[in-house]
C-alpha cells in the first residue's frame, strides 16, 4: 500500500491504481474571488467557513459509517479478492493533482477490459467518448455494481476530505483529460475543491449528459453559498437512494 492511503482500521486493506437541473438562482450570499489575485495566494471556494463545514460533517460520517468502512472490504475479498481501495490521480484546487480513494468495483485488469470491449463495440465506443462513462459496463464486479448503486464505494473520499484534497460539495473530481472537456469552464472548476456530492449528484447522477455537468458545476461555482451547501447535503441522501439513476 502507498504510504499516503488512509487506515480504514483493517489489515487488509491495500491500495490499487487501478435531465434538466434544478433551478440554482443565484444569491447575495455567494463566494468572491478575486479573479486578479495570484493562483498561488487564492483560497478554495467558500474560504475558512466551508472548510469547517467539510471537517465537521466528514468527522461525523467517519464515526456512523465506521462498522461500513470495515465491512465491505471484507466482502470485497471474500467475493473477488485482490486490492480493496482503488487510488487513481484526480485534478483539484488550482490544478493540483491528488490520489482519490475508493473502493474497488471493478476487475483488476480494468483498462485492459475496457480497451477490448471499446474496440470490438463502436456503439460503446461513442458512448465512452461522450460521457466517459457506460450503461453496460464490463469491468465492474457484481457486488461493485451494488457498492456503486449505493455510492458507498466513494465513503473512503471522507479521507480526502479530511485531508483537504476535496470538500463534502462540489464539482465531480475529474482527470486531467477530462478537464480539457470544460474548455473556459475548466477556470471555475479550478477555483474550488472538488465534491464528495454536487448538483450533479442531485439532478440525475450518472443519467446526466457530460456537457450538462459541465453546466451544473460551473452553475455551482457561480452561485456558491454555504446554505446552498447544507441544501445539497441534504438532498444528496434521498439522490442516492434513486438507484435507477447510476451504473
Amino acid at each position: 500500500m502507498r504510504s499516503n492511503t488512509p487506515d480504514l482500521s483493517s489489515p487488509q486493506l491495500n491500495a490499487s491504481h487501478d435531465h434538466g437541473a434544478v433551478p440554482f438562482e443565484p444569491d447575495m450570499r455567494t463566494a468572491s474571488i478575486d479573479d486578479d489575485a495570484p493562483s498561488e495566494n487564492r483560497q478554495p471556494l467558500g474560504g475558512w467557513a466551508k472548510r469547517l463545514l467539510d471537517l465537521m460533517v466528514a468527522s461525523t460520517a467517519l464515526i456512523l459509517a465506521g462498522p461500513i468502512l470495515v465491512l465491505i472490504p471484507l466482502l470485497i475479498k471474500a467475493t473477488a479478492g485482490g486490492p480493496v481501495l482503488f487510488v487513481h490521480r484526480r485534478i483539484g484546487f488550482n490544478g493540483k493533482a491528488f490520489d482519490c480513494y475508493k473502493f474497488r468495483t471493478m476487475v483488476p485488469n480494468a483498462e485492459e477490459v475496457l480497451e477490448r470491449h471499446l474496440s470490438c463495440n463502436p456503439q460503446a465506443a461513442q458512448e465512452w467518448a461522450a460521457n466517459q462513462k457506460l450503461s453496460c459496463d464490463p469491468r465492474i464486479l457484481f457486488f461493485g455494481r451494488m457498492l456503486r448503486k449505493s455510492s458507498l464505494d466513494e465513503l473512503p473520499q471522507l479521507f480526502n476530505i479530511l485531508r483537504g484534497d476535496m470538500s463534502c460539495v462540489g464539482p465531480r473530481p475529474v482527470v486531467a483529460d477530462e478537464l480539457q472537456r470544460y474548455g473556459a469552464a475548466s477556470h471555475e472548476y479550478l477555483k474550488t475543491r472538488p465534491g464528495l456530492t454536487g448538483l450533479w449528484q442531485i439532478n440525475g447522477r450518472n443519467t446526466t449528459e457530460y456537457s450538462h455537468r459541465v453546466l451544473l458545476d460551473t452553475q455551482y461555482v457561480g452561485a456558491w453559498s454555504l446554505r446552498r451547501d447544507l441544501s445539497i447535503l441534504l438532498r444528496t441522501i434521498p439522490a442516492m437512494l434513486k438507484f435507477d439513476q447510476t451504473s
